[in-house]
């Protein structure tokens, strides 16, 4: 059965999605079975992997709403290994008729069971807020992944989202957080090595030792539909994903 691994944080733009994309990728490369869950209403893992969302005749949305399974949904991207479930905006929208059923918690954790023997990893992309949709890929998970910005309110509802986990814990005992990326990296300033200083204080052993880098390939990746390593396998922020790839896997042994 598949590792499955919702990456997540409440705050946006902490390189989120971008850590879902490309260590999926990285995963895929090292010959793992990867299905990433792209469950951010914004769909950017989507568009990220160059599918165009308008065209897209069943999405996440409709697993959600039990229109569609899982199975139904899934998209074989251009790369080995390596398969979405897509999102659009319409997901934001699922996200208030899912309050009136009664499976509303519990929905994708159960969808995710009967796909789970045909991958290694399953990587959830959950959207950056502590919604239904956060809650539904925290209880289906076994690990939280947390990319952290170093950034000066890079610790600002983290505490939170850790008190959500425990929560959670009560419906899924198992969820464990797998650890903390230190995204959006600049060893030039004293602000990012501070931030960094007080990640591995507040984590400890959970902080992943890469850290990803503040690179421009990385920002441009997306627009191009390919995650980094495709994109400029030779960049700064490829290298790292490629090493995060290799610490990920030591982790989940």
């Amino acid at each position: 059965m598949a590792k499955v691994i919702c990456v997540t944080n409440q705050k946006g733009g902490v390189g989120k999605t971008t850590t879902a994309v490309n260590l999926s990728y990285y995963l895929a490369k090292n010959k793992q079975r990867i299905l990433l869950v792209d469950f951010d209403p914004q769909g950017n893992a989507t568009s990220g992997l160059g599918f165009e969302k308008d065209v897209l005749k069943a999405t996440m949305t409709d697993v959600m709403l039990e229109k569609a399974t899982l199975e139904q949904v899934i998209l074989k991207s251009k790369f080995k290994n390596f398969d979405l479930a897509p999102a659009t905006p319409q997901l934001a929208n699922a996200e208030v008729e899912m309050t009136k059923m009664s499976k509303k918690f519990v929905q994708l954790r159960d969808e995710i069971k009967k796909v789970s023997n045909n991958y290694d990893y399953i990587i959830i992309d959950s959207p950056p807020s502590l919604s239904l949709l956060t809650v539904n890929g925290m209880i289906a998970s076994d690990y939280l992944l947390l990319p952290v910005q170093t950034e000066f309110y890079a610790l600002e509802g983290v505490a939170q989202l850790l008190e959500s986990m425990k929560l959670v814990r009560k419906v899924n005992p198992k969820l464990k957080l797998l650890g903390v990326v230190a995204t959006m990296y600049d060893k030039r300033t004293s602000l990012s090595i501070q931030v960094l200083a007080e990640i591995k204080k507040y984590f400890k052993d959970k902080t992943f030792n890469t850290t990803i880098p503040r690179n421009v390939r990385i920002a441009e990746a997306p627009s191009h539909g390919v995650p980094v390593g495709d994109y400029d396998r030779f960049s700064k922020g490829a290298k790292a994903y490629k090493e995060l790839a290799k610490e990920f896997m030591e982790r989940t042994k």
